[in-house]
């Protein structure tokens, strides 16, 4: 029940219908908060009960100004959760394992059920094996289902027996966009204490790019899974008062410009403005020219950025792309109704106060692509062909690992040269650029990089060379979300087959359309023949090439790179593109509009220089450039309102929960307890709760710790937490082998998040790893010690475990950046890390950590491991947690070796009371179930 202390509780009526809500216009001042805060505020006010939310919480918020650094705390509860099927899978386990370690403490295990609604889409686990051939979809389909099934029999268990709990099947879309186009409701009603209350539609999601939604002006963002099934069982979120930063759009698009050149300007920008941690806003005159799917566009690649969140606010865009999608009318009605009574309409003319303002004219846009393995090295598209080349040719951010991070190649691999600026262009005077084939082995005269491999493909003979394209994906819901760039991709898929041209044999081609909507307008456009002519077939629904789901080269593509160490790429319409990411032969990715994508397909190299150079010959030998089967803007306009209609996705999502003949065929188990298989080896009672009592146990120092990894600046959660392919080879690989797996079925370890015993195996074994224990060497490998003998981190991870040696990891900055992998912080636990030692740490990992109970220590401001002299061969301790009711903010850390010691106060980044309660628990998921019992 709602204390109400600022008497903010009223009706609103839409219709016939009344609905209780609170008023943010009784509340003095918050009339100068900015969007996002003010739905915070909102939360609070109708969730204070004097105990978690407080009215010095509301006090705070209302107080708040664009100068404020006290850092104050709130409590904010999400009013849902949204999960993929790669982070769902390992929620529902441990909720299940929830359920046996409620009844082994006496408890209820009813009790381990959502408090409030959880959506889970089954999109993750699509892999594009067939492609160029309209058996694709049927095949992917099906292979997915068989790998799967385990997995997907125990979500179907999930549905049944957890109440507010609903899974979308697989092979219907991805779920950032399934909930952009039918879950999010903008302005959420929900029965409580009697009364039908209306308040914002807000969530946490077990996926990075959930920020995808604050296009529709829905707030929420990406957590890790541990984080979400709090959320799920009650808990708030335990939140600092954020800066909003303002980012004031003015002007329009120029002709030619896209959605994705547009994003990937304001990823670079915001990169530059630094706002990690932050809350983005978008406001001013140019906001109204900007389409719904072009907003969720710009939310979706948030992570990039590094911001929490990216929103738009409400305005009359809203509400024609709820028309658009099929939204009721009275719901319609209420989202206005309820922005404009709470001031959460757009209104340009008396913008917010904001920490900041960032000002984008977006007549300067140009296009572009971001890459070779950073989403915010914005190349601009002229410029591609000789930055590409400067890679090639010895560019330190491939090839050269920066401060022990990450390395791709031996930059011994290629010519020497003076590196390419990705964010300036390239050098003044680079080589004469003859970027045709026939001219690429005349280049290696010059000494830059031509290694050309014949190789013959379905009977086509063809040359490869570093720098050809080998994979055009288009595939994320960062753009298959947003029909301009869709249609205008299959309009320029008509013009080239009207031109004659096609792609070329050694690119694999693939469409996975985020929702079935696009291949109902595609089709009702009469484009779909010209995508499969080119060989972009649809491939299934589902995130694919974005995640590493790539599936295998073409044969003799792979062959050639492989067996010539070629320097391939993948242009891609996503969102990532990190090391090792996309495809574990092809080292640089690049992200692009999908009418680029297509573009270079045809090209088949990123030496093309796109808009002076053409793409190919027709069969008549005439020269056939971009600018010759680029459609207009008002082209793509005319498609769009002709073809995209709200009965498609009426119509498309009317049973979006029912599945097809394998989803509903499966036998699902019954009961309120999980019936777990010791034979599985996807699902497995995971370790989390064995020998917990219903008391936690004290706090202690750390003792005695030996380095795991010592690391770089910029590990990501991709370097830490088991992704992609699962090498035969590895220790996961051989333990899957064991259990009787043969290579072929071996799956990703996405699919396999469910079991621990293949996760673990799997942390820190990421190919491009460079452990600085290990010179020399890249993956998951380390130094043992006393003995200093060179093994796996997984092996000697369990030989210290054997020895009782706590573990530490130490890195540079930015540690733990990139996707919200609850698996980059379990399995740093299941290791036996006791704590990571960084320069800094990006905001989901740094929590999740915490989560597991791990410790997140900070180097003082201008230290680092290179500075201290630290070797990773000392024994270390970690002195002043025990004996304290509380956890101090600096703890002394000690390490000695050879006769040397080194010592300093590390700064303690448990940041919020609620971190706190959870580290004394010795994790989020013990305190919460010690809670609900």
């Amino acid at each position: 029940m709602s204390t109400n202390s600022f008497d903010t509780r009223d009706q609103l009526r839409v219709g016939d219908t009344d609905y209780e809500i609170f008023r943010l216009d009784k509340v003095e001042t918050t009339s100068r908060l900015p969007y996002s805060l003010k739905i915070l505020l909102e939360n609070l006010l109708r969730n204070e009960d004097g105990r978690l939310v407080t009215r010095e919480q509301i006090d705070a918020l209302v107080n708040w100004t664009p100068e404020d650094t006290s850092e104050r705390e709130i409590q904010y509860s999400p009013a849902r959760v949204l999960m993929q099927d790669f982070t769902g899978v390992p929620c529902v386990v441990d909720l299940v394992a929830m359920r046996d370690a409620m009844t082994d403490l006496g408890g209820d295990p009813k009790k381990i059920n959502p408090l409030i609604p959880g959506e889970l889409v089954i999109d993750h686990s699509l892999i594009a094996d067939a492609f160029g051939t309209p058996e694709a979809l049927g095949i992917n389909a099906q292979l997915e289902f068989e790998r799967n099934e385990e997995r997907y029999q125990l979500l179907r268990w999930a549905q049944e027996s957890f109440s507010d709990f609903v899974v979308v099947p697989p092979d219907t879309g991805i779920c950032h966009q399934v909930n952009l186009e039918y879950l999010s409701r903008v302005v959420f009603t929900r029965e409580r204490d009697g009364v039908t209350q209306a308040y914002p539609d807000t969530l946490v999601g077990t996926d990075s790019h959930t920020p995808m939604v604050n296009g529709l002006g829905v707030l929420g963002w990406g957590v890790g899974g541990i984080e979400a099934e709090a959320a799920m069982l009650g808990q708030p979120a335990s939140l600092l008062i954020p800066e909003v930063v303002g980012l004031k759009l003015t002007g329009e698009l120029p002709t030619g410009t896209t959605a994705t050149d547009l994003v990937l300007t304001v990823v670079e920008l915001l990169r530059e403005t630094r706002v990690v941690g932050k809350f983005v806003e978008f406001f001013g005159p140019g906001v109204a020219s900007v389409p719904l799917a072009n907003r969720a566009t710009l939310g979706n690649m948030s992570p990039e950025y590094g911001a929490t969140v990216a929103i738009f606010p409400i305005d009359d865009e809203t509400l024609d792309y709820m028309r658009l999608t099929g939204r009721e009318e009275q719901q319609i009605k209420l989202v206005e109704a309820y922005a404009k009574q709470q001031g959460l309409w757009h209104d340009p003319e008396n913008p917010a106060q904001y920490t900041q303002v960032v000002e984008l004219d977006l007549a300067t846009v140009e296009p572009s692509i971001a890459g070779p393995k950073r989403p915010q090295d914005r190349i601009p598209l002229g410029d591609a062909p000789a930055t590409v080349l400067g890679l090639l040719a010895g560019e330190r951010s491939i090839y050269e690992p920066a401060d022990g991070g990450v390395d791709d190649a031996s930059a011994d691999s290629f010519p020497a040269s003076d590196p390419v600026s990705l964010t300036t262009g390239p050098r003044k005077d680079p080589p004469p650029r003859k970027l045709t084939r026939e001219q690429l082995t005349a280049n290696a005269k010059l000494g830059w990089p031509s290694d050309p491999v014949d190789v013959t493909i379905g009977g086509t003979p063809a040359i490869i060379d570093h720098g050809d394209v080998v994979i055009a994906a288009i595939t994320s819901c960062t753009n298959t979300s947003n029909p301009s760039v869709m249609l205008g991709a299959a309009l320029l898929a008509k013009k080239a087959v009207e031109k004659g041209l096609k792609t070329r044999p050694w690119v694999k081609t693939t469409l996975a359309p985020g929702s079935r909507v696009v291949t109902d307008y595609l089709e009702r456009a009469g484009l779909t023949e010209y995508l499969d002519a080119l060989g972009f077939n649809n491939i299934g629904y589902g995130c694919t090439t974005c995640i590493g789901n790539s599936g295998p080269l073409i044969p003799e593509v792979s062959q050639a790179t492989t067996g010539n160490d070629l320097n391939v790429a993948s242009v891609l319409s996503g969102n990532r593109n990190f090391e090792g990411r996309i495809h574990p032969e092809v080292k640089m990715n690049f992200l692009a509009s999908p009418p680029l994508v297509i573009a270079y397909a045809l090209a088949g190299s990123l030496h093309t220089d796109l808009l002076t150079e053409p793409l190919a010959k027709n069969a008549d030998g005439e020269d056939v450039y971009l600018r010759d089967i680029w459609p207009s803007d008002e082209e793509i306009r005319e498609v769009v309102s002709e073809n995209v209609r709200a009965e498609m996705f009426e119509e498309g999502y009317a049973d979006v929960f029912t599945g097809d003949e394998n989803w509903r065929g499966m036998d699902v188990p019954e009961g309120d307890k999980y019936a777990w298989s010791g034979e599985s080896t996807y699902i497995r009672k995971p370790p989390y709760f064995d020998g917990m009592g219903a008391e936690p146990e004290p706090v202690t120092d750390v003792t005695g710790a030996r380095v795991l990894a010592l690391l770089g600046d910029s590990v990501t959660t991709d370097h830490i937490s088991p992704a992609g392919n699962i090498n035969p080879n590895s220790p996961a690989g051989r333990y899957l082998q064991e259990q009787g797996v043969a290579p072929k079925d071996f799956n990703s370890y996405g699919s396999r998040r469910g079991n621990h015993h293949v996760m673990v195996r799997g942390t820190f074994a990421n190919v491009r790893l460079r452990n600085l224990l290990a010179p020399g060497t890249e993956g998951g490998v380390t130094r043992h010690f006393p003995d200093g003998e060179q093994t796996s981190i997984y092996e000697a991870a369990m030989q210290y475990a054997e020895e009782k040696v706590p573990l530490v990891v130490i890195a540079g900055t930015e540690y733990g950046s990139g996707s919200s992998r609850d698996w980059a912080a379990k399995g740093t636990t299941l290791l036996g890390v006791r704590a990571v030692i960084a320069q800094s740490f990006e905001r989901i990992h740094r929590s999740n950590l915490v989560g597991m109970g791990v410790l997140p220590l900070q180097f003082p401001e201008g230290e680092s491991a290179e500075s201290l002299g630290i070797t990773g061969e000392e024994v270390f301790s970690i002195t002043g947690l025990e004996g304290r009711a509380d956890i101090p903010e600096t703890v002394t850390v000690r390490g000695e070796a050879d006769g040397r010691t080194v010592e300093f106060e590390a700064v303690v980044r448990v940041d919020t009371p609620a971190e706190e309660a959870y580290y004394q628990h010795g994790g989020i998921l013990p305190y919460v179930l010690r809670q609900l019992l």
